[in-house]
C-alpha cells in the first residue's frame, strides 16, 4: 500500500511537472509573439507611415535613402533599446522578488534605479559624458547603490522585509541628491537631465544599443550560469542549503547580476518605472503562481517597454511623451493594488 501510494505520488509530481514546462513553454512562445508583433509595428508607425514591403526593402537594400534611414536609423534602433531594456528590467525583478521572497523587492523598489539614475544625472550635467561613457558610470552608480544597500541591510545575511526598507531609504536619499543637483545647474541641462531621469528611448542610437545589448547578453549568461543555485534559493535558505549550495554567498552573486541587469537598462534609457515590478507577476501568474521563469518575465519585460513605448509616441497625436510617463501611469496603480493586497493577506482576509 505504502509503495503504490508513494509510486501514484511521484507519477503525480512528475505529471504536474511535465505539465509546467509545457504550460511554460507555450506562454514563453506567446510572450515571444507579442514581443515581435510589437517590434514590427514600432518599424511600420511614425509620421511617415511605412508599408512592410518598405520596411522589408530597407534590410533588403532596396530602398530609397530616406526609407532605409528612416528604419535603420531611427526606429530599429529604438524598437531593439526598448525589448532589451525591457528584458532586463524583467529578469532583474524576477530575481530580486525570488530570492528575498517579497513581491516589493524589485530594483526601483530598493533603491538600485535611484542610485543609478543619481549616477546618470551627475554624469550628464557634471561630467557632461554620454553615450556608451553614460553607461557605464550608470551601471558603477547601480552596483554603488546597491552595495549601500547590501551592507546596510545585512544582519547575519540578507532579509526580504529589511531589504525593501533600507532600499526605500536609499532611494529617497539618492532622488533628494539627484533634486538638489538639479536646481544647482542651468535650466537646459536640468530639462536633458529630467527627461533622462523619467526614462526616455529618445536617444537610442547603435552604439548605446550595441554596448547594451553586449553587456546584457553577458549578464544573461551570468545569471544562466548561477540558475541552479537560483532554483535551489527559490525553495527556501533551509533547502538550498541542504543540496549543498551556500545561500549567502549565491544569493549575492545572482542579486550582484540582477543589479547589473537593472543598471544596464538605465544606462540605456534612464530609470523606466515600475517595469521590474509589475513584468514578474505577471509572467508568474500566467505561467503559474508556484514557478519563476526568467525568460517569461524578460518576454513580459519587452514587451512591456515596447508597448509602452508605442502608446508614449503616438497615444496623444502630436505629442510624444517619454516612455517612463506611460509605464508609472500603469505602475503606481499597480502598486497601491500590491500594497492593499499584502495588507488584506496579512490581516487575514482573502485573496
Amino acid at each position: 500500500m505504502t509503495a503504490a501510494s508513494t509510486a501514484r505520488s511521484g507519477a503525480t509530481t512528475r505529471a504536474w511537472r511535465a505539465h509546467l514546462r509545457r504550460r511554460t513553454a507555450i506562454v514563453c512562445a506567446g510572450l515571444g509573439a507579442v514581443v515581435v508583433a510589437l517590434f514590427i509595428t514600432a518599424l511600420l508607425l511614425g509620421e511617415a507611415g511605412l508599408s512592410p514591403a518598405e520596411v522589408l526593402s530597407a534590410f533588403t537594400g532596396r530602398a530609397d535613402r530616406i526609407t532605409a534611414y528612416v528604419v535603420l536609423e531611427l526606429r530599429l534602433p529604438r524598437a531593439l533599446a526598448a525589448a532589451i531594456v525591457g528584458a532586463c528590467l524583467g529578469a532583474s525583478g524576477a530575481v530580486f522578488q525570488s530570492v528575498v521572497r517579497n513581491p516589493l523587492a524589485s530594483p526601483d523598489i530598493v533603491g538600485i534605479t535611484s542610485g543609478a539614475g543619481f549616477a546618470g544625472v551627475v554624469a550628464v550635467v557634471v561630467l557632461h559624458a554620454s553615450g556608451i561613457a553614460l553607461s557605464f558610470i550608470v551601471i558603477a552608480g547601480g552596483i554603488a547603490a546597491a552595495i549601500a544597500v547590501a551592507m546596510l541591510t545585512w544582519q547575519r545575511g540578507i532579509h526580504g522585509l529589511r531589504l525593501v526598507l533600507v532600499g526605500i531609504g536609499v532611494a529617497a536619499l539618492a532622488t533628494a541628491l539627484t533634486s538638489y543637483l538639479l536646481t544647482r545647474v542651468d535650466i537646459r541641462e536640468a530639462g536633458v537631465a529630467y527627461t533622462w531621469l523619467v526614462g526616455s528611448l529618445n536617444g537610442a542610437s547603435w552604439p548605446i544599443v550595441s554596448i547594451t545589448l553586449i553587456l546584457a547578453v553577458i549578464a544573461f549568461v551570468a545569471l544562466a550560469w548561477r540558475s541552479r543555485a537560483l532554483r535551489a534559493l527559490e525553495l527556501g535558505d533551509t533547502t538550498a542549503a541542504a543540496l549543498g549550495f551556500r545561500v549567502e554567498r549565491d544569493r549575492v552573486v545572482v542579486l550582484l547580476i540582477a543589479t547589473v541587469l537593472a543598471a544596464i537598462a538605465v544606462g540605456a534609457s534612464g530609470p523606466i518605472a515600475f517595469v521590474a515590478l509589475m513584468a514578474p507577476q505577471i509572467a508568474r501568474r500566467l505561467v503559474g503562481r508556484t514557478s519563476l521563469s526568467l525568460v517569461a518575465a524578460a518576454a513580459t519585460g519587452a514587451a512591456l517597454v515596447s508597448a509602452a513605448d508605442l502608446l508614449a509616441q503616438y497615444l496623444v497625436p502630436g505629442v510624444s511623451f517619454p516612455v517612463g510617463v506611460v509605464t508609472g501611469a500603469i505602475g503606481a496603480p499597480y502598486l497601491a493594488w500590491l500594497l492593499a493586497r499584502s495588507n488584506r493577506t496579512r490581516s487575514g482576509g482573502t485573496t
